[in-house]
């Protein structure tokens, strides 16, 4: 089980705002930057269009199937309500914070590094196919090198045939103290930042590198923002 699946449930639905308040923690006296989002847009048009297409499979059958998809990010109580409220099925792993457990760490050379068989071993145990859409964030440029092609091969195989992925990457010119933000969903557009854990930025992926890294996926679309962010659509 996922250091997520310690605290919180893996799923939350149907869950009320004054739950979810007891639940997490609260964001209102973090400052926050509101950021449009061309990739998130093109995010909730392919799964809103999934779920219409499943509704339809309902109305005919039995069926209770719902989309699932996993936040890869820290927990977010905007982003529970905004998926669940739409009959959609969320499902989280805060893989920063995890890998970074006392327990994943051995001795090598005199250096403390990560146990990268046993965390995936504990972590991402989830079934071949199991989601229709993933939100990678810009975790891919705070994890360890060792993490991040083991991480892309294991969400190549949780991912649906046909299901998606965003994604965001660094531009080269930000620094490695870039801050690492907590993602809100205020829209389907649109992005509230607030500013998480002290995270440092491993690196930056040129676009060539992450082409290589998602080369066994179907496809991938750049959306280029204004800022230091490039995002990412990935297509299994």
């Amino acid at each position: 089980m996922s250091f997520v699946g310690h605290n919180v449930m893996r799923w939350l639905r149907g869950v009320g705002e004054a739950q979810i308040s007891e639940r997490l923690p609260m964001t209102q006296s973090m400052p926050k930057i509101q950021r449009h989002s061309s990739g998130l847009a093109e995010f909730m048009r392919r799964i809103s269009g999934e779920e219409s297409r499943m509704a339809q499979i309902r109305h005919r059958t039995t069926n209770e199937e719902k989309l699932c998809v996993l936040d890869l990010g820290q927990t977010s109580p905007v982003n529970i309500p905004f998926f669940t409220q739409r009959g959609i099925r969320l499902y989280n792993e805060d893989i920063l914070r995890a890998f970074r457990e006392k327990s994943y760490m051995v001795q090598q050379d005199g250096a403390e590094c990560l146990d990268v068989d046993k965390f995936f071993a504990e972590n991402f145990d989830y079934s071949e196919g199991q989601f229709d859409a993933i939100l990678g964030w810009d975790i891919a440029d705070y994890l360890p090198e060792a993490v991040v092609k083991p991480m892309v091969e294991r969400i190549h195989h949780m991912l649906k045939p046909g299901g998606t992925m965003l994604a965001f990457f660094h531009a080269k010119d930000a620094g490695p103290n870039a801050p690492y933000f907590r993602y809100n969903i205020s829209q389907y557009d649109t992005l509230e930042l607030v500013e998480g854990p002290s995270f440092r930025l491993q690196r930056v992926f040129n676009n060539r590198h992450v082409e290589n890294l998602f080369k066994s996926f179907a496809s991938l679309k750049f959306f280029l923002g204004r800022d230091q962010l490039r995002e990412v659509l990935v297509v299994r």
